[in-house]
């Protein structure tokens, strides 16, 4: 019997961490967007670095996370052939 929720056994798999990470930055970066787009002055412009921010942090740390992924030679190939997968 695994030891954790159905959500964490599910979130062990590499695969499933990088396309919910990917889901993450895509919010991040469609805020940005809309911030900057749709809300006037200060607020707008700070909302919108804010975003960026938070979107430019979740690819970095993908990133660091992919490289040791690499390490443990998995059969993750990247995103895109996640999704061809999954779809």
């Amino acid at each position: 019997m695994p030891v954790g929720s159905r959500v964490s056994t599910t979130l062990a798999d590499f695969g499933v961490r990088s396309l919910v990470t990917h889901a993450l930055m895509a919010v991040g970066f469609i805020g940005a967007v809309v911030s900057g787009l749709f809300i006037e002055g200060q607020v707008g412009t700070i909302s919108m670095v804010a975003f960026i921010n938070f979107t430019a942090g979740l690819w970095i740390s993908h990133a660091i996370h992919s490289l040791g992924n690499a390490a443990i030679d998995d059969e993750y190939n990247g995103v895109l052939f996640e999704v061809l997968n999954r779809v």
